[in-house]
């Protein structure tokens, strides 16, 4: 016979399972999609249309243009923008590599600045340091669901006449002083990779902005260059949304706050067991965290996975090795030492498994496993 322990011993947690969401999701979107076989259309039709006026109204912007991928949607903001060769762009080096690589798609430098202890995010406080005369423009990271303190980042960038494109890869819902992230600078650039907030079955991203002229260049850039009848202002690339991915996205959009606001209760429910034994995560005043990533830190990082992995819990380092210290940046002449928050966090976090469905006994059961590792040293 089982007995309670052995369910506690033998229980599996991935870090995302897509296949609740999907249950509960599956009626709408076969009504969403089986239309798209019909028409014949596959892409950049009545559903990505419908997409990008959904998302615009969403965020309360004018303009949303979708295109192939998060990273997509980060480099052609920065082309639309008018940053360019030998420019030089500000971002942090604790993120994922499309942040960076977007801007070197473009012919600029990526120069970094290091990150708050407490938020993982860009501070701040460094950037008016790293601004030269060839800086065009400041990328913040709305790491892990938590916004970015916007506030003194867009008064430097007005100050020195700087463009702000927000990486809004990990944040779709998050809210800074009521303004929804991705609203905030001149652009605000999304993934719809599968294990994002809002994922779509595929790969997928989106550019949001106010202003006509970015968005006029996007919508040539996405599509070699060219509107209509095939002529090419310019050389473009190919960054078209489909509509298989955008029918998915539009049934899942109108859950979005629902998903995140369960994000948010199963986060607190971590907190409040793990608070006292490793640091979690912070959510500034005035912000609306959307818990991408539950991201803890410990210096006992080593003995969690083990512990976790022994009861069959997955658990991810995001990230490693921050950007300055990996060898496709090493060009740029950075060396260990020179952003020691991003150092320190790199050898510290550790994300745990997070999403809507997630019930929260399993919450309890991946607390109570961290807490009995770390309370038999």
């Amino acid at each position: 016979m089982k007995t309670g322990t052995d369910r506690y011993n033998r229980m599996h947690i991935s870090m995302l399972d897509l296949t609740r969401q999907f249950r509960g999701l599956k009626r709408d979107i076969k009504k969403a999609i089986e239309p798209i076989f019909r028409s014949g259309r596959f892409v950049l039709g009545e559903n990505v249309e419908a997409l990008e006026r959904e998302i615009a109204d969403y965020h309360n912007v004018r303009y949303a243009i979708s295109v192939a991928s998060g990273t997509d949607a980060l480099h052609l903001s920065l082309r639309a923008a008018g940053v360019g060769e030998d420019d030089e762009v500000i971002t942090t080096p604790f993120t994922f590599i499309a942040t960076a690589e977007a801007i070197t798609y473009v012919g600029a430098r990526p120069v970094f600045v290091d990150i708050d202890r407490h938020t993982l995010n860009m501070d701040p406080s460094k950037i008016e340091g790293k601004i030269t005369s060839r800086t065009k423009a400041i990328i913040p990271v709305h790491l892990f669901g938590q916004p970015v303190d916007m506030g003194p980042v867009m008064e430097i960038a007005r100050r020195h006449g700087l463009r702000v494109i927000e990486d809004c890869a990990q944040a779709f819902g998050a809210r800074y002083r009521d303004m929804v992230v991705g609203g905030i600078g001149d652009a605000g650039c999304f993934s719809f990779y599968p294990s994002k907030n809002l994922g779509a079955y595929g790969d997928g991203g989106m550019i949001i902005t106010n202003d006509k002229e970015i968005y006029r260049a996007v919508r040539l850039l996405r599509n070699h260059g060219a509107n209509t009848d095939y002529k090419h202002r310019f050389i473009g690339f190919n960054s078209r949304l489909d509509e298989i991915q955008a029918a998915v996205l539009r049934v899942k959009l109108r859950h979005i706050d629902t998903f995140n606001r369960r994000r948010r209760r199963i986060a607190r429910l971590y907190t409040s067991m793990l608070s006292d034994a490793v640091e979690c995560p912070v959510e500034l005043p005035g912000t609306y965290h959307v818990y991408h990533q539950y991201t803890i830190k410990t210096a006992r990082r080593a003995r969690v996975i083990k512990a976790l992995r022994e009861r069959g819990i997955s658990s991810v380092i995001y990230y490693p090795l921050p950007l300055h210290l990996q060898d496709a940046f090493r060009y740029l002449g950075y060396k260990r030492g020179d952003f020691p928050e991003s150092e320190r966090a790199s050898r510290r976090v550790l994300s745990l498994p997070i999403y809507p469905e997630l019930r929260p006994d399993e919450v309890r059961l991946i607390a109570r496993t961290i807490l009995d590792a770390l309370s038999s040293l």
